[in-house]
């Protein structure tokens, strides 16, 4: 970070608020509840598995790693959020500004690089099952999930480093929290270095996009061949369908804001496209893989039926 940055540009504003001054109080009520949700699915589910050995498998590592991410995500929106819309003034600190960037839009990189290894994982286990013990081992596996977590938060570092770097001549962020988008337009230079650096993340991502669309090509053509496969199919291959489409989805509405928002939407609806990412994906991604996948779901169901008889059996005494 520069000198120059910082003493140009102490504090930033967040003009996003000024639609909530009328609600703040339903407001915060309904995303309280939506964080404890998000709490609440989320820890059960990393809870279940962790405390589960037959779940110690790569498949339910990932889901579990993908939940720990989801928490990671929101943890740099939530405190905040709640915070400024209870205060009459909506401001971040240059620094918490970009360490909120950070930890946002790692969290979104980190959730595309988990749902490529588990597509991986399950073309592994479906079109090249005998060579799965070999191919998805402990230490591979954990190297893997290593690789999913590393990258995504050097790729932002880096980002970050640059935006770092720029002379600022604005301080009105247009949205709920910050965003590196949003910082850079401020910028009173050339953001050349940060517009290649931006290009070749989202190419680097949209590949990722690629393998997906790729092994799921080769799924279905296995899948088809034999019923056993196409069960197998159906129970692991689609609740990271629905997965990668929320995510997919949630990503792209805040990527199109991002650049491309209109000035004649409503605040309303800016502020909807800027923070369903942040709502919907950490909420429904542990409530798919819950459901959907018979051994977690019965997993869980044993295990808080396991913790309410020990409640009523301390209360008797």
């Amino acid at each position: 970070m520069t000198n120059s940055s910082l003493h140009s540009i102490g504090y930033f504003s967040l003009s996003g608020f000024g639609a909530t001054v009328n609600y703040r109080v339903p407001l915060f009520s309904l995303s309280l509840l939506c964080y404890c949700a998000i709490l609440l699915v989320n820890v059960s589910l990393i809870l279940t598995i962790v405390l589960d050995h037959t779940l110690h498998e790569p498949m339910y590592a990932f889901i579990c790693n993908l939940c720990i991410n989801g928490l990671y995500g929101t943890a740099g929106f939530y405190p905040k959020f709640f915070s400024d819309l209870l205060s009459d003034v909506h401001i971040i600190s240059y620094t918490g500004c970009l360490l909120q960037v950070y930890v946002i839009y790692s969290s979104a990189m980190v959730d595309y690089s988990m749902l490529v290894l588990m597509s991986y994982d399950r073309y592994v286990a479906i079109c090249r099952p005998l060579e799965y013990h070999s191919m998805m081992s402990v230490r591979r596996s954990a190297v893997l999930l290593s690789l999913s977590w590393l990258v995504p938060l050097s790729c932002e570092s880096l980002v970050i480093s640059l935006t770092s770097t720029l002379k600022l001549c604005g301080s009105i962020i247009q949205k709920l929290y910050c965003e590196n988008w949003s910082v850079v337009k401020l910028a009173c230079g050339s953001t050349k270095a940060n517009d290649v650096v931006g290009l070749i993340v989202i190419t680097f991502y949209f590949c990722h996009a690629v393998c997906i669309a790729c092994s799921y090509v080769l799924l279905v053509k296995s899948a088809l061949k034999s019923k056993e496969g196409r069960k197998k199919f159906t129970q692991t291959c689609l609740p990271h369908l629905f997965c990668l489409l929320n995510v997919t989805t949630a990503l792209l509405f805040d990527h199109m804001y991002s650049r491309y928002g209109s000035a004649s939407m409503s605040q309303n609806l800016k502020n909807f496209m800027a923070v369903q990412f942040l709502v919907f994906p950490p909420i429904l991604n542990p409530v798919i893989y819950g459901l959907v996948l018979t051994k977690i779901r019965h997993r869980m169901i044993y295990l808080f039926q396991l913790t309410f008889q020990r409640l009523k059996l301390k209360s008797t005494f």
